[in-house]
């Protein structure tokens, strides 16, 4: 029974980790969203990726700040979304991009410092 009970608490955990990340893609809102200059995180996820799945806590923890709660994000699933994958030039999963006022202003792939995905972050403020 505890184990049971251990393993829905880890699941409703990690559950609530995935949804944090972002809302799915969608080419429509990615585009309103720049067309409205909003500061946009773009993160290129696979359930499988180790690296992915370090990043969610990180990610989620940083767009709690109040000084990053304006970002929205779009998460793209690296397996399911291939002509997303293409149409952003990204090669790998754990890819993370920010936008601001509808451009690129930068990205990182592999990375899990807190630190350096915070100043990824400010970038689109």
């Amino acid at each position: 029974m505890l184990k049971t009970f251990r393993f829905l608490l880890l699941s409703l955990l990690f559950a609530g980790t995935a949804l944090a990340a972002g809302a799915p893609f969608d080419a429509a809102k990615f585009d309103a969203l720049n067309k409205e200059g909003k500061p946009i995180l773009v993160a290129i996820h696979a359930d499988w990726c180790p690296t992915c799945k370090a990043q969610d806590p990180i990610v989620s923890e940083l767009l709690k700040m109040p000084a990053l709660q304006g970002i929205t994000t779009l998460r793209v699933d690296f397996d399911k979304q291939k002509d997303i994958v293409k149409r952003f030039k990204v090669q790998y999963q754990s890819t993370l991009i920010v936008f601001k006022d509808g451009k690129e202003v930068g990205r990182s792939t592999g990375d899990t410092n807190k630190d350096s995905i915070a100043a990824l972050l400010k970038k689109a403020l």
